[in-house]
């Protein structure tokens, strides 16, 4: 999500040039590299307005200019443009749900009630290009060379579900709508960048930037706001930022059909989409209905998969896919197990710490508490060694750091003067511990932490407990969500009994979904097995995970990790004008957050382990960043009856 910075705090050009091997990369341009490759792209065509001003237009936007489809484009490369349309695609979902509205800052939203809403860029698609999206609600976009406004022009085709016409009145409703009752972080983001939002006529809009800030994600931002029906809202008076089980009309391919509060949720397509035969749609939404059925934890989930209860399983716990998949309708080739190469990096999950709570604050205590986290062992006796473990924030990515910085990155470290500790730009960056695979307890690693805790001030009493000079114990309190697995439940157990053998007073709380949902958007807890979302590119996305500004507020910022260093960096990357640059950047970033050490890495995995009844079909080629299962694959209608008349489907 984006986010600006005051004049003082933001990285100028001049402040990028103290670089020194970095302009090599092109800063010294300021700003001419960025118009050349957007005016250099066959795709993108720059005219000139009435005032004489150049503009560039286009059918899609990527920030470097580089768009892989041209426009004339008929159908992504990775989807089959004849897939038949049909069928019902049916998974599920743990704990319950008291509202339809995904927006609210309160309850619990049901699955997928964000689907029936389209943007004016289309930022599902395409899977096969990281960083650009292609036109949808618009059919074009223009935008200055220097990126201080866009104007997008919308399809007059373009209208909700109940019938009504989708304008620019909507867009400019839908965006203040974000502002005035959207998440307190978003709003103050978007604010701070977006300076105005105008209708030009019923299928025009323009939005105005700030100036002074990076050009990065602008327009991606003003182009990937979910558009609602303004007339729904003011007639029904319904607040943005509040649980209800109604919904405002929606322009996407479907449609709520059905509910029975937290048992199931059906949506269906609406027979008059107006986009089905969009090139930007072509080969997708190929699914009648789509059921998401509703369990109590992952053990009934998984049982009624193997009944047929619903058909599609991501299969998560290590042990399930390891163990889980041997009985019948495996073994009758009912269900089918396939493992896709995932070409994201990692979700960056694990235990992350909450940097609010003042006895964390001391990074001696983090590391010794990180040490009672043993990943071999967990690993091996209770996933199967079927993961590996993460070290980086962009994990087997060209963006993470290796070793100690040399070169440019060292360079730009440099850069960046007293921000950039001494030990960041001689010592190796900073790696996971490894612990034994044989014993739960690695002795030496407990013996360390110990010693780390001791320096601290946290010392051992009479009674073996960890206390301060003010005689309060070391408390640490992981919650987690009692409708999650049973191998995350003893994954976490088994960390805190490592705690407990340092003496420190640590505890698992099992709270039911709606109490972790609470907790964890008011950072509740001491530690949470949480995780941030990852980049392949730099976004103003970045602030909100990692910035210092929202960091007390945001609630995709679960430690609250607020670090001057981290924010120059974020800068960089921002302000960055080649792909080059942008990378440099990005690895020295990784470098300063795991040295700040706000998460215990965890495990991950390089493929999706994807379960499903053997009518669901995928094309043959399947894209990096996207498996696509609910998107471009379709339904077997022949081998689906089969299935039915075999009993194999309830």
């Amino acid at each position: 999500m984006p986010q600006s910075r005051s004049r003082s705090q933001t990285l100028t050009r001049a402040d990028l040039r103290k670089g020194g091997a970095i302009l090599a990369l092109g800063l010294l341009t300021a700003g001419i590299a960025g118009q050349m490759a957007r005016s250099e792209s066959h795709q993108v065509e720059e005219t000139t307005n009435e005032a004489g001003e150049t503009v560039l237009k286009a059918h899609g936007y990527n920030f470097y200019g580089e768009l892989e489809y041209p426009e004339d484009y008929t159908h992504f490369n990775y989807v089959n443009p004849d897939a038949p349309k049909g069928g019902e695609f049916a998974i599920d979902a743990s704990g319950t749900f008291d509202s339809m509205n995904p927006y609210s800052r309160k309850g619990r939203a049901g699955a997928l009630s964000s689907m029936m809403y389209e943007q004016l860029l289309d930022g599902g698609a395409p899977a096969d290009e990281y960083a650009a999206s292609y036109c949808l609600l618009c059919e074009s976009l223009e935008y200055d060379p220097g990126v201080n406004w866009v104007i997008f022009h919308l399809r007059p085709e373009a209208k909700f579900s109940d019938g009504t016409p989708l304008t620019a009145e909507d867009v400019v409703f839908s965006h203040n709508l974000f502002l005035e009752q959207g998440l307190p972080s978003y709003a103050q983001a978007v604010k701070q960048r977006v300076t105005g939002a105008e209708v030009i006529d019923a299928h025009t809009v323009k939005f105005t930037f700030a100036p002074d800030i990076s050009r990065r994600s602008l327009i991606s931002q003003v182009g990937a706001v979910d558009v609602f029906s303004k007339k729904w809202f003011e007639e029904t008076g319904a607040r943005l930022d509040e649980p209800r089980m109604e919904t405002s009309p929606g322009s996407g391919p479907y449609m709520i059909d059905s509910y029975d509060v937290n048992r199931r949720i059906t949506y269906k397509r609406n027979p008059d989409y107006w986009g089905k035969d969009l090139p930007v749609n072509v080969g997708r939404h190929n699914y009648d209905t789509i059921r998401v059925e509703y369990f109590a934890d992952e053990t009934a989930a998984f049982e009624a998969f193997k009944a047929g209860v619903y058909t599609f399983r991501a299969e998560t716990n290590s042990k399930q896919w390891a163990t889980g998949y041997e009985f019948p309708a495996v073994q009758n080739g009912w269900v089918t197990k396939e493992e896709i190469p995932d070409g994201n990096p990692p979700t960056n999950v694990g235990f992350v710490f909450n940097l609010g709570k003042e006895k964390l604050q001391d990074k001696r205590v983090r590391e010794a508490l990180a040490l009672g986290y043993n990943f071999e062992w967990s690993n091996e006796s209770l996933q199967y060694g079927l993961f590996s473990q993460r070290q980086s924030f962009f994990q087997d990515t060209v963006q993470q750091a290796q070793d100690v910085p040399s070169g440019a990155e060292l360079e730009l470290l440099k850069s960046l003067g007293d921000l950039v500790p001494e030990e960041m730009l001689t010592e190796p960056v900073r790696m996971p511990h490894t612990s034994s695979a044989t014993r739960v307890v690695d002795r030496k690693n407990l013996r360390t932490a110990m010693g780390l805790l001791d320096e601290a001030g946290w010392a051992v009493g009479s009674d073996g407990m960890r206390r301060n000079e003010a005689g309060e114990t070391l408390d640490i309190v992981i919650p987690i969500n009692s409708s999650g697995s049973p191998t995350m439940e003893s994954l976490v157990g088994t960390y805190v009994q490592n705690l407990q053998q340092m003496g420190v007073n640590a505890k698992v709380e099992k709270v039911d979904p709606s109490q972790y949902t609470l907790r964890s958007r008011e950072r509740d807890y001491d530690m949470i097995f949480d995780g941030y979302r990852t980049f392949l590119g730099a976004g103003t996305g970045l602030m909100q995970l990692y910035g210092s500004e929202q960091a007390a507020i945001s609630v995709f910022n679960p430690a609250g990790i607020a670090s001057p260093l981290i924010d120059k960096l974020i800068d960089t990357a921002l302000f960055a004008e080649t792909k080059e640059e942008e990378t440099l950047a990005l690895t020295a970033l990784d470098r300063a957050l795991r040295y700040e050490f706000f998460i215990v890495p965890a495990y991950y995995k390089a493929d999706n382990w994807l379960a499903y009844y053997d009518m669901y079909r995928h094309p043959e080629n399947m894209p990096a960043f996207a498996t696509g299962e609910m998107d471009f694959w379709w339904v077997d209608e022949a081998r689906a009856e089969e299935l039915k008349a075999a009993g194999a489907l309830r």
